[in-house]
């Protein structure tokens, strides 16, 4: 792949590209996928609708209980009325790129 990973690791914390396919059967982190460009994604699914601000919530509710962080940590700082997203996991730790690391081997995401 010669695109970008679906995170990126810097001083304030972990920057996570995702793409968010919403109205799913189920909530989940499927794992990486490529876009358009050839950067890796990381492929979400939510049942929430995308309107009000519904799907961004679920989806910073998902990320916080699969990898078990504080909501509060984490924050969509781009494409909020998009499917791809940019998401900000402020001050994460090892155990998140620990887990992050082995989705991007294929070792699967968490759904609930």
């Amino acid at each position: 792949m010669t695109g970008r990973d679906f995170f990126q690791v810097d001083a304030e914390g972990i920057l996570l590209f995702v793409r968010v396919t919403p109205r799913a059967s189920k909530d989940a982190v499927e794992g990486p996928v490529a876009d358009a460009d050839g950067n890796e994604r990381l492929a979400v699914r939510l049942r929430a609708v995308p309107e009000d601000g519904k799907a961004n919530k679920a989806l910073i509710a998902l990320l916080a209980k699969s990898w078990k962080i504080p909501k509060s940590t984490i924050d969509v700082v781009s494409g909020t009325t998009m499917r791809q997203k940019t998401i900000r996991l402020a001050g994460a730790d090892g155990d998140v790129v620990a887990i992050l690391q082995a989705i991007g081997k294929g070792e699967g995401g968490h759904g609930s």
